[in-house]
């Protein structure tokens, strides 16, 4: 009886630990995300050296500072033309190109006597100029390929013709020429239209201090 019993409370016990156990859980494994791809590096196109012309107009001329002052005269309204500008440079670089600029302007006013009550002018002065210069452009980084803004630095030469004729047309002052220096600095961009074509504004000190006008490339 007592074995029976023994047997009875065995099989109980292993009942309850067997039926009691917790289930086992089986740990899922997340499935592997897919391989990105990295995105393709782009290179950068490679730089194709051009040629460039510009043609401008400039105001206003500062060659009216080079005209005459006379004791006892005093200057009327001053009437200028340009300075036309042209130049050619050759761009080497991303970020620069060097080449040649020119300009032409005129400058005319009449010289009136301080004790004169009429309206003729005693004489009339004018100066005519040509400037070559050897032309520097520096292109400043941008994002936007459209616009391209600059620094120019230039410097060069001036050929004068100068006068001062009363209204007879005879020599009322015979001087010696102004500065043979010329010389233009100035800060600009360049809006590209298309790939050959575009425009430029400008403005500096020298031999002009605002100026815009086309630019081709080639």
């Amino acid at each position: 009886m007592i074995l029976m019993i023994f047997c009875v409370a065995t099989i109980g016990a292993n009942a309850q630990y067997w039926y009691g156990r917790p289930g086992i859980r089986m740990r899922a494994h997340p499935a592997q995300p897919h391989m990105r791809q990295k995105p393709a590096i782009r290179k950068k196109p490679v730089f194709q050296p051009t040629l460039n012309l510009s043609f401008a107009y400039g105001f206003p001329n500062l060659d009216q500072n080079e005209l005459v002052e006379f004791y006892d005269e005093y200057k009327g309204s001053v009437t200028q033309k340009g300075p036309f500008i042209g130049s050619i440079d050759y761009q080497f670089s991303p970020n620069m190109s060097i080449g040649v600029m020119g300009t032409y302007g005129k400058v005319t006013t009449p010289y009136y006597n301080y004790n004169s009550a009429g309206n003729v002018p005693d004489f009339t002065g004018s100066l005519e100029n040509w400037s070559i210069m050897f032309n520097v452009m520096s292109y400043m980084p941008s994002y936007n390929r459209q616009v391209e803004p600059y620094l120019r630095t230039a410097i060069g030469i001036n050929n004068w013709k100068q006068s001062y004729l009363d209204p007879s047309g005879n020599k009322a002052a015979d001087l010696s020429n102004p500065t043979q220096l010329a010389y233009q600095a100035s800060l600009g961009a360049r809006i590209n239209l298309s790939k050959g074509t575009g425009f430029y504004l400008e403005a500096g000190y020298g031999k002009y201090i605002v100026s815009g006008g086309l630019t081709l490339k080639f």
